[in-house]
Parts: C-alpha cells; sequence; structure tokens
C-alpha cells in the first residue's frame, strides 16, 4: 500500500518509513526539514519538501492518493509550547487538521496519529498511566497533542475515517539530535562523548518510560497489518526509570569521567510517568522487545560512528 508519512526525515518517523519500505510498502515522505535531517531520508522513499500546514498538501494528496496516512511531524519542543503556544497550536492543531481534510476529501482508508504518553496525562493520578487514565496537561505540547485526537474520533464517527493514536513514551536510539531540547539519553550521549559537561535539570529523580525507537517502529507496522478497532493505544514498557539513572549507566558505557551538573527543574515537565501499553499488547501483538540496556548500548555505538567529529 501507500503511505504517506509526514515527519519523515526525523528521528522516530525515519525508522518508520525504513521498515515500512523493509516490508514491501510504498512510502512518501512530507517534511520540512525544520528539524528532521536530509540524511535520515530513504531513498526508496518519494521526498517532498514541504510545511504541514501549507495549502499545498491538497496537491500532494490528489496526486499520490495514499491509502494510509502516518503522522509524525510536530512542533514537540515542550519548552517552546509554553513560550510559544499559539506557534504550538498552530503546527500541531492547525497541521494536524490539514492533514485530517485531506485525507477525507481523498479517500484515505487508515489515520495514524503520533500522540505524546508523557506530555498528555499530566502529573498521573496512578502509575502505570492507561488509557483510561484522565488527560490533564501540564503543559502547551500536551494540550495540542490530545486535541487532534478529539478531532480523529470526530472523523470516524462523521466520515468513516479509520484511526490509530499512538501515545509514545519516551522514545530513544539512533538518529536521535543530541544538540536538541528534548531526548535525555541523546543529549548526554553526545555531551559526554565530546567531553562537555552534563546538566540534569533539577534533582534527577524525575521518572520516564525508556522504549526503544525499533520497538515504537515495530508499533506502527503492526498498525496497518495487525486488525484492531480504531481508538487510543499507550506505548511503553510499564516501568520508570530515572534521569540521574541514565546519567550513571551512560556514564559506565562511555568512559565519562565528569560527575553532573544540577541546574533548575523546568516548567511544565511531568515529574514521573511510565505507562500500561497491556491494550497494545493484546489488541495490536505489541510489547517491547529491545532490553533497555542493549538499546543505550546501541544508541551510544551509533554516535560514536555517526554523530562525534572525527
Amino acid at each position: 500500500m501507500k503511505i504517506l508519512v509526514t515527519g519523515g526525515a526525523g528521528f522516530i518517523a525515519s525508522h518508520v518509513v525504513d521498515l515500512y519500505i523493509a516490508n514491501g510498502h510504498e512510502v512518501v515522505i512530507l517534511d520540512d526539514l525544520s528539524t528532521g535531517r536530509a540524511s535520515n531520508l530513504n531513498p526508496a522513499a518519494r521526498f517532498i519538501k514541504m510545511d504541514i500546514r501549507d495549502p499545498r498538501v491538497t496537491d500532494v494528496f490528489e496526486q499520490e492518493h495514499p491509502d494510509v496516512v502516518n503522522h509524525h511531524a510536530a512542533q514537540m519542543d515542550v519548552r517552546r509550547s509554553i513560550v510559544e503556544p499559539l506557534f504550538d497550536a498552530d503546527v500541531n492543531i492547525i497541521g494536524s487538521l490539514n492533514l485530517l481534510e485531506n485525507a477525507r476529501k481523498n479517500g484515505v482508508r487508515h489515520f495514524i496519529y503520533i500522540s505524546s504518553g508523557g506530555a498528555a496525562y499530566g502529573e498521573p493520578k496512578y502509575l502505570p498511566c492507561d488509557e483510561e487514565h484522565p488527560v490533564d496537561p501540564i503543559c502547551q505540547y500536551g494540550a495540542s497533542k490530545h486535541t487532534v485526537e478529539h478531532y480523529l474520533y470526530m472523523y470516524r464517527a462523521n466520515y468513516g475515517l479509520e484511526y490509530t493514536v499512538l501515545r509514545y513514551p519516551n522514545v530513544f536510539g539512533p538518529r536521535q539530535d543530541p544538540k536538541g531540547e528534548a531526548g535525555v539519553v541523546a543529549i548526554f550521549t553526545g555531551r559526554m562523548l565530546s567531553g562537555q559537561p552534563v546538566i540534569i535539570n533539577g534533582d534527577g529523580e524525575q521518572e520516564r518510560d525508556f522504549v526503544f525507537v525499533g520497538d515504537c517502529a515495530q508499533a506502527n507496522l503492526l498498525a496497518i497489518t495487525h486488525p484492531h478497532p480504531s481508538g487510543v493505544y499507550n506505548l511503553g514498557s510499564a516501568s520508570g526509570t530515572n534521569v540521574n539513572r541514565i546519567f550513571q549507566v551512560l556514564k559506565q558505557i562511555t568512559g565519562f569521567s565528569q560527575e553532573a551538573i544540577h541546574g533548575p527543574a523546568k516548567l511544565g515537565e511531568t515529574r514521573k510517568i511510565y505507562l500500561d501499553a497491556s491494550k497494545a499488547h493484546k489488541e495490536l501483538g505489541w510489547q517491547p522487545k529491545v532490553d533497555f540496556m542493549d538499546g543505550l548500548r546501541q544508541t551510544v555505538a551509533y554516535f560514536q560512528k555517526a554523530e562525534m567529529p572525527v
């Protein structure tokens, strides 16, 4: 089938594209390269450089006629969403609506939407969070990502567009940007390998649910191959790992000799969050397979080879 992948030059979506192509699907990538990298693009995919808010997205749908839309493109920086909430909403809500309207008008059969498990739930009332947990985000990014889930429900009810929402945990692995604002594993690894000080925001006891990027890509493949009802699916490991632990393990793997520096905590960040993915296991046949330590070693090996200057 033909799949339109937005954000396909980005960290996670580029792995999704690779997996789709490896399984015989035709892929069209829509990405403005504002955060994605041309080096991540799979040469077997057709690439269109374009913002998801661009009116010319209509031409893309009319020319390509995708069977499936896999929507990864987003404004994903929590801190920027707090400083620039209008920009965050413009990209994440208006941009997504542009895609949904074109999907509706052009006979798209299935819309896969990447949401946030870490930011949407807010401060958990219980752990691990399942899909029935109240959604009370404490940052604009979480609110904008969750808003589109309501539109998806509406588009299925009104127009019959089937959809799969994948609420991601903290995803890590090769191709993550070590100089970005998000992605503690990549940021720590990049700084350790280049001998720079590592800054931990707050006391480092914040807990997150870390899942390897290859496992998240697999969920995107199952979303088009494994029959399941439209709805929301958490991805996660059902356990949390704190930032101090991440630092110590990466310090050991990389041979980093310095101690961490603690800076101020960041506004809008959830203290502890990890997700119950039993629904995804039951209805999608998904579960994480890459051991956390093995995933960290693979990530460090990638950065040593691809990201560090010779």
